[in-house]
C-alpha cells in the first residue's frame, strides 16, 4: 500500500505530510535504540539534523518520556507530557537537536480481528515479536517532514531485528544482537520489527543488473518456508524491473508477524505467520508488497489530493496475475471488484480523488477496487503499448518525489498523445458511476447485411462512456462498442448478418454499478448495510450469544431494530433456521447446502422488498461461535459451508447480463 500497505487489513495512518513539506529538505536522524522484549523496555538516543536551521515539532508518544534534550548543544526544558497520545515538542530554530528518551512498550494484542488492525497503533513488544509503526511516536518524529535515517539496533541475543533500508552491519558481542541500518532516501517515517527469528539470506542479480540482498526474518515455525518465498521475490524484481524501471533499493526481506498485522514498507513485507502459511500468499499478496517499493515507496502518493498507488498496484499486482492466468480469471476479478461495488450502500461512497487510506471496507472498494477498474479502462482507452510507456515515464519522472493523479495524467498523456483531463476528472471528481441499460433495440435487413440501431440510456448526470455490446448474430458474436456521453442515445451498427440478442457489457469492463439481476447478493452487502438487523429464532441461550457475537464481527454498523433494517441476518440452529424459513413463506435452503454437510451452512437470499438476508445455519452453538473469525473475511461469497471454523466450500450466485432479445423487423 502507499505509507502501509496491509494483507488482510492493516493501515496504520502515520503523521499526514502535506505536498509542500514533503518536497522540503528532509530531517536526518542518527538513532540508537536498545529494546528488552521481556520486559517491553524501549532507551534510545537520537541526533537529528538539518541542512540549515529550522524551528520543528517533534511528536513523541506519550508513553515515552524524555531524558535529556539539546538544541544546538544547549540544554533546553521539556513541557509536561500529555497522559495519553503524542507529546508535541516545539524547538526554536536550530541545526541539531539531540535527545534521549524511554519508557514502556505495549503488550503484543493478539487478538485483533481483520478490523482491529486497521486503526491499532501502538508500539508494542514481546518475547513473540516486537512492532513499532513509524506512526505510533516510537521514536521523536520531525512534524510535516519527510525523514532520512541512519539507526543502530540493540537486542536480546535470541532476537533479531530490522527496519526499512540497507543492512550496514550485524553481529553478536556481549550476550547482545546489534545491527545498524541507513536509509539514505526521502522516507515517510521509520517502522521496526524484532522477533525470534531465523534468517535466511541470498543474492540475486536483477534485469537492471544490480545485485540485490534478499533475506526473510522467519519465526522458527515456518522457517521452512523462506526458501520458496526468496524464489518468488527474485522472480517479482524481475518482472517489475522489465516493466517499469530499476528496483530502488539494494535489499528486500520478508518478515513474519506474531499478529494478523500486514504491512508493506520500503525493502520489506511485514506479514501475519498465520498468512505466510496460506498456499496462494506467495502468488498474489507477496508481489503486491514487492510492487510497492515503486507505487507508493518510490513514488509517494499526494495524499492531500488524492492516494493512487493502492488502485496501481491493485492493478499491475493482484489484477495483473489473474490476467496472466487466464481471461476468465481476469473478468471474474473485475465482477468481484464491480459486485463489491453495487453492494455498498450509496452513502459511504465517495470520490476517488477523496481516499487516503483504508480505514474500513467501503474506503477499500473505493480505494482499491474502483482505482484498479479505473487503470483498466485507461488501459483499453490508450492501448497497452502507450498504457506501459506512460507507466515507465511516471516512475522516471518521479523516483522519490511527491506526485498526484494530475502528475500520473500527464505521463500518460504524453505516452499516448490523447487528452485524458475529461477521462480522469469524471472517474476522480465524481463519486458514484454510471447505470446502465439498453432502452431499445431494432434491426432491419439492407443491402449487403443488416442495420441494428441501439438504444443506451443512464441516470442524470451522464458519463462520457465507450459502452461494449456483445451482439450474438445467425453468423457468429460480434464485439462493438458504442459512444454514449448524454442521458440516452441511439447508435446505428451495420451488421453481416441478422442480430438475435445484444449483452450490454458482457465482460464487464466499465466501472458501473450493476443493475440487481446482475449483481445477485453477496454477504459484502450485509456488511457494509446502513441499517443492518439480528434475527435469532433458537431458544437456546447459548446460540443466541453466538449469534450475536457474529453480528458484532460480520457488520460494520450495529444492528439496529428490524423495523428499520434493510439487511437481516438470521442465525440459529438447523432446525430453527428451517422453522423461521417456512414461517416467513421464504424459499427452503438450497439443495447444495443440505443441514447434514458440514458443521454450518452460510448463504444470501433476497426478500421480496430487496432487502437482503443472511441465513447462519448451525448443528449446535459451538458451530456457530467457530464462525465468528472466518466468516467475515468472505465478503464475495453467496453462500458457504464450514466444519468449525474451516471452509469446505463457496461460491457466489451466477450473475445474469443485462441481454435484449431482438425480432428482427421492428
Amino acid at each position: 500500500m502507499t505509507r502501509r500497505t496491509a494483507f488482510f487489513a492493516a493501515v496504520i495512518c502515520t503523521l499526514a505530510l502535506p505536498a509542500a513539506a514533503m518536497a522540503a529538505s528532509p530531517a536526518a536522524h542518527q538513532i540508537r535504540v536498545r529494546i528488552e522484549p521481556d520486559s517491553r523496555f524501549l532507551e534510545g538516543r537520537d541526533s537529528i539534523r538539518f541542512d540549515a536551521p529550522r524551528a520543528a515539532i517533534l511528536v513523541l508518544s506519550a508513553r515515552f518520556r524524555v531524558d535529556s534534550l539539546l538544541v544546538d548543544a544547549r540544554r533546553t526544558e521539556v513541557p509536561p507530557k500529555p497522559d495519553r497520545g503524542f507529546q508535541r515538542i516545539a524547538l526554536p530554530a536550530a541545526r541539531r537537536v539531540d535527545l534521549r528518551w524511554s519508557g514502556e512498550l505495549a503488550p503484543l494484542e493478539r487478538n485483533l480481528d481483520h478490523r482491529g488492525t486497521l486503526t491499532y497503533a501502538e508500539p508494542a513488544s514481546g518475547k513473540e515479536g516486537t512492532f513499532l509503526p513509524s506512526g505510533s511516536g516510537w521514536y521523536p518524529a520531525v512534524d510535516g517532514a519527510l525523514e532520512r535515517y541512519s539507526l543502530e539496533l540493540d537486542l536480546p541475543a535470541e532476537q533479531r531485528g530490522l527496519v526499512p533500508g540497507r543492512l550496514v552491519e550485524e553481529r553478536q558481542t556481549g550476550g547482545r544482537y546489534r545491527a545498524r541500518f541507513e536509509f539514505r532516501r526521502p522516507a515517510e517515517g521509520i517502522a521496526l520489527m524484532a522477533g525470534p527469528y531465523r534468517i535466511e539470506e541470498r543474492r540475486a542479480r536483477t534485469a537492471a543488473g544490480s545485485e540485490v540482498r534478499l533475506r526473510s526474518y522467519f519465526h522458527a515455525e515456518i522457517a521452512g518456508l523462506a526458501s520458496g518465498y526468496l524464489d518468488s521475490i527474485a522472480g517479482y524484481l524481475d518482472l517489475y524491473e522489465r516493466w517499469i524501471g530499476a528496483y530502488p533499493f539494494s535489499e528486500f526481506s520478508v518478515v513474519s508477524s506474531p499478529t494478523p498485522t500486514g504491512f508493506g514498507l520500503p525493502t520489506l513485507a511485514y506479514l501475519g505467520i498465520d498468512v505466510l502459511r496460506l498456499p496462494f500468499i506467495r502468488a498474489t499478496s507477496l508481489g503486491h508488497e514487492v510492487l510497492h517499493n515503486w507505487w507508493g515507496n518510490g513514488v509517494y502518493p499526494d495524499y492531500a489530493r488524492g492516494n493512487w498507488s493502492e488502485g496501481l498496484t491493485n492493478f499491475m499486482a493482484d489484477y495483473a496475475y489473474s490476467e496472466r492466468a487466464s481471461r476468465e480469471a481476469a473478468s471474474t476479478m473485475r465482477l468481484a471488484w464491480l459486485r463489491d461495488y453495487a453492494a455498498m450502500p450509496p452513502g459511504d461512497d465517495a470520490p476517488l480523488a477523496r481516499f487516503s487510506s483504508r480505514t474500513h471496507g467501503a474506503a477499500q472498494i473505493v480505494g482499491y477496487n474502483k482505482s484498479a477498474m479505473l487503470f483498466f479502462m485507461l488501459r483499453d482507452a490508450v492501448g497497452v503499448t502507450a498504457f506501459d510507456a506512460g507507466v515507465r515515464g511516471f516512475w522516471s519522472e518521479n523516483r522519490f518525489r511527491v506526485a498526484s493523479w494530475d502528475d500520473l495524467r500527464r505521463a500518460f498523456e504524453r505516452a499516448s498523445g490523447k487528452n485524458l483531463a475529461a477521462f480522469f476528472e469524471q472517474w476522480l471528481a465524481r463519486p458514484g458511476a454510471p447505470q446502465l441499460r439498453i432502452a431499445d433495440a431494432r434491426a432491419e435487413a439492407v443491402a449487403g447485411g443488416w442495420q441494428l440501431s441501439v438504444t443506451l440510456a443512464q441516470d442524470a448526470p451522464a458519463y462520457v462512456l465507450s459502452v461494449p455490446l456483445a451482439i450474438r448474430t445467425a453468423g457468429g458474436e460480434i464485439t462493438r462498442r458504442v459512444e454514449l456521453s448524454r442521458e440516452r442515445g441511439t447508435a446505428v451498427l451495420d451488421l453481416p448478418a441478422e442480430p438475435l440478442q445484444i449483452a450490454l457489457d458482457p465482460e464487464l469492463r466499465l466501472l458501473r454499478r450493476l443493475a440487481a439481476t446482475e449483481a445477485p447478493p453477496i454477504l459484502r452487502e450485509a456488511m457494509l448495510a446502513e441499517h443492518p438487523a439480528l434475527i435469532t429464532p433458537s431458544a437456546d441461550a447459548a446460540a443466541q450469544a453466538a449469534a450475536r457475537e457474529l453480528a458484532a464481527r460480520l457488520f460494520e454498523r450495529a444492528p439496529a431494530e428490524r423495523t428499520s433494517a434493510s439487511t437481516l441476518l438470521v442465525a440459529g440452529l438447523h432446525a430453527d433456521i428451517d422453522a423461521w424459513l417456512a414461517g416467513e413463506g421464504m424459499t427452503a435452503r438450497p439443495a447444495m447446502l443440505a443441514a447434514a454437510r458440514g458443521s454450518a451452512q452460510v448463504w444470501t437470499a433476497r426478500a421480496g422488498d430487496g432487502r437482503i438476508i443472511v441465513l447462519v445455519s448451525a448443528r449446535d452453538a459451538q458451530s456457530l461461535a467457530a464462525l465468528t473469525t472466518p466468516l467475515p473475511h468472505y465478503g464475495r461469497e453467496s453462500y458457504l459451508v464450514f466444519e468449525g471454523a474451516r471452509m469446505l466450500a463457496r461460491g457466489a450466485w451466477p450473475v445474469q447480463p443485462q441481454v435484449w432479445m431482438l425480432k428482427s423487423g421492428m
